[in-house]
């Protein structure tokens, strides 16, 4: 199986960033690492190990900090652990998770790698960088350990998952839509100027952005809600709303698919 492999460095505002993307059958992924006043924020993926270790080694960094423990954001961790000895963050509730061998999909392995095992230390509910005094703001619903970091100073909001489309068409298994809203809501309550996602990149007009993704899935929430109050069951709403087949979907075995938007709805409230 031949995957096509690629990374582009680049610099936005003082944010120093690593894109890594893979390709294999139609399907395109991609994930970022950013570097920020000494601060490194996610480590890349596995299976990216030559581009990423490569901008981790030039990178001038003394604190990483980890939005999520899904493989493309923690697949370096360990290579950090090893070689530059410094602390590592993460949310508590999946410290013991990442201390261990990783267990995920196959296809996820494909794309992403294994991620080997790393200790991490417990996410702080603020932090300081050289320069700065940092928030780190509770935004579960792709992941229930997903944090976002707000520089107090710049302005910059660093995203994770959070953000990476302004139109949610597919979500994971355990994803649930009515808390992406909550998180968003949160988020939305703290002064920003600037975002960064770690799909996206540079997103402009964040805060703009994330307001729209917000309207967008509280609109898709109330279709979904009204339609299942016309007694549809969630297949028939999936067909009404996202008629298209994502090739996603099948990739992963429906663990991506735009079902998981329906029924996290309909569970949700």
């Amino acid at each position: 199986m031949l995957l096509k492999k690629s990374s582009n460095f680049g610099e936005k505002n003082d944010v120093c960033y690593l894109n890594g993307k893979v390709k294999f059958q139609g399907v395109a992924l991609n994930v970022y690492s950013y570097v920020v006043d000494g601060v490194l924020i996610d480590t890349g993926a596995q299976s990216l190990r030559k581009h990423f270790e490569t901008f981790i080694e030039q990178a001038d960094f003394d604190q990483v900090m980890i939005t999520h423990f899904h493989e493309d954001h923690t697949g370096c961790a360990a290579y950090i652990e090893k070689t530059k000895k410094l602390p590592i963050y993460i949310d508590e509730k999946t410290i013991d998770y990442c201390a261990q061998r990783a267990d995920y999909p196959f296809y996820r392995q494909l794309f992403w790698g294994r991620r080997k095992p790393f200790h991490a230390q417990v996410m702080p509910e603020t932090f300081t960088s050289r320069n700065a005094t940092w928030d780190v703001i509770d935004t579960p619903g792709h992941a229930y350990d997903h944090k976002a970091f707000l520089n107090r100073q710049t302005g910059q909001l660093f995203t994770g998952d959070l953000y990476v489309n302004e139109k949610t068409r597919v979500i994971l298994e355990e994803e649930s839509v009515p808390t992406i809203i909550q998180s968003l809501e949160r988020v939305l309550t703290y002064d920003f100027h600037e975002v960064f996602c770690n799909h996206k990149g540079f997103v402009e007009d964040g805060r703009i952005a994330l307001e729209r993704k917000l309207n967008n899935l509280l609109a898709l929430q109330q279709d979904v809600l009204t339609l299942q109050q016309q007694g549809n069951p969630a297949t028939e709403i999936r067909s009404k709303l996202f008629p298209r087949k994502y090739p996603i979907t099948r990739f992963s075995g429906g663990e991506w698919d735009s079902i998981h938007i329906v029924t996290s709805i309909m569970k949700g409230l």
